[in-house]
């Protein structure tokens, strides 16, 4: 695990014992710390008994701790940890603050920390996949992967990938990033800050932990993070900024077949910079992006059957996380996509798909939404009213010609008839792999 002899004699507070949390305990334990810890859950209370104290952090003295590591879950502005800890001046901090502060005593390393509204997992899984194919020692972690502080720390010169929520980086005073990124901002988490202008300003806090001298990158999908932008140019060096979207890359994007869309162009753009600021080269990214094969449930590509692409985007739970999907497969000759879509509506309209409408050559509705979705295409396109995923999954492969994709992008929740969108994922390529699987010879009972 990674901790530092800094922690020795010094007295924190834990709570919140999910993965992060249960590794924090075990970093500070590791390091000598005095660990005060909590959990409303009476297993990983257990699990710690006899070697910390266990105590809720809102009801005990706080006097003379260096911190209290919170959740990213735990919602500052409305638990009372937030006021009761800054009593005593006490900084509420995170995981990924912890991991800052371990970080002298590492071997010689450096940072990336990937934030945005949308698109952070792919990029972060994408740079790491870059890192990775030229041989660096590199990590992922933060908001995807394994808790940071879990692992072993990397050998000298290795990277750290981070991807980063606005959570976490409201629990991180310190993380100096090599490189810094930031793709996008849209209105997302509210409840949590003072309005869309609260929400941006924690996405600008991960450039202002940097020194001048680092990177910071930017997409240019939105006026929010552009400003950030033009903030940061103002205070660091010009080449030490930069601003992409990847139209210098869009010739490339066709051999790229688990990074197709707008979307991803630009996701692709932040990481080829990021590689770059690095120092990594265009020989060294541009097979990585090749070869890159996308995250789970995320525009995931299971199979290519008879000249038909199936793809899982079964992470989309909304009609804005569809959109994007439907954008990536333009006609060819004809639309191409055979939608397969459904399940537990968040909304009664598909109004964010409705440009792309077009792309799609057939629909296939499931679950709860089925017959509202089926009357609201209608009109577009042609419709089949499956029900069932498996139906789906037979109708489309059927109507399938060479060239076309058949989509799972439910632009709903999937609680109607899976356990979550990764059950839901699992269970569509468990499906086209049992519907393409070669039929077993049949015997004809005569001995060889």
């Amino acid at each position: 695990m990674i901790t530092t002899p800094a922690f020795a004699g010094k007295r924190y507070a834990v709570l919140g014992l999910a993965r992060s949390g249960m590794s924090a305990v075990e970093s500070l334990l590791a390091g000598g710390a005095q660990v005060t810890a909590w959990d409303s859950r009476e297993e990983p209370r257990r699990a710690l008994e006899g070697r910390c104290e266990l105590a809720d952090p809102v009801s005990i003295d706080l006097s003379g701790y260096a911190g209290v590591v919170v959740s990213p879950g735990v919602p500052l502005n409305q638990h009372p940890i937030g006021a009761h800890a800054a009593s005593f001046n006490v900084p509420v901090i995170g995981d990924i603050e912890l991991f800052s502060l371990c970080r002298p005593d590492l071997p010689a390393h450096r940072v990336v920390a990937i934030t945005g509204t949308n698109g952070k997992s792919t990029t972060t899984a994408l740079v790491h996949h870059i890192l990775q194919s030229a041989a660096l020692p590199v990590r992922m972690g933060g908001n995807i992967g394994v808790p940071v502080l879990g692992t072993n720390p990397l050998a000298a010169g290795g990277v750290y990938v981070l991807e980063l929520s606005s959570y976490q980086i409201d629990l991180t005073h310190s993380l100096e990033s090599d490189v810094a990124a930031l793709l996008n901002i849209t209105p997302d988490h509210l409840e949590r800050y003072d309005g869309f202008a609260g929400y941006a300003a924690s996405k600008a806090r991960l450039f202002a932990m940097q020194r001048p001298d680092q990177f910071a990158v930017f997409g240019m999908s939105d006026p929010k993070t552009q400003a950030i932008a033009a903030r940061e140019s103002q205070l660091r060096e010009q080449f030490r900024v930069r601003s992409v979207d990847g139209k210098d890359l869009v010739k490339l994007q066709p051999d790229w077949p688990s990074l197709q869309g707008p979307h991803n162009l630009q996701n692709a753009a932040v990481a080829v910079a990021i590689a770059e600021a690095l120092g990594l080269t265009p020989v060294q990214w541009r097979p990585a992006l090749a070869s890159f094969r996308g995250l789970p449930h995320r525009m995931e590509r299971v199979a290519d059957l008879n000249g038909v692409m199936f793809i899982n985007d079964s992470k989309a739970t909304n009609p804005a996380s569809t959109a994007p999907a439907l954008a990536a497969f333009p006609p060819a000759a004809h639309p191409r996509i055979h939608w397969i879509l459904g399940g537990l509506p968040k909304g009664d309209s598909l109004d964010e798909c409705k440009p792309h409408f077009g792309n799609v050559a057939a629909a296939y509705t499931i679950g709860d939404a089925g017959p509202l979705f089926a009357e609201l295409l209608s009109p577009h396109m042609k419709v089949t009213r499956s029900e069932m995923m498996c139906e789906a999954i037979r109708q489309a492969m059927e109507a399938a010609q060479p060239g076309d994709v058949v989509l799972l992008s439910p632009a709903c929740a999937s609680f109607d008839q899976f356990r979550d969108y990764e059950a839901r994922g699992d269970v569509f390529r468990q499906i086209v792999q049992a519907l393409s699987a070669p039929e077993p010879a049949q015997s004809n009972g005569g001995r060889g």
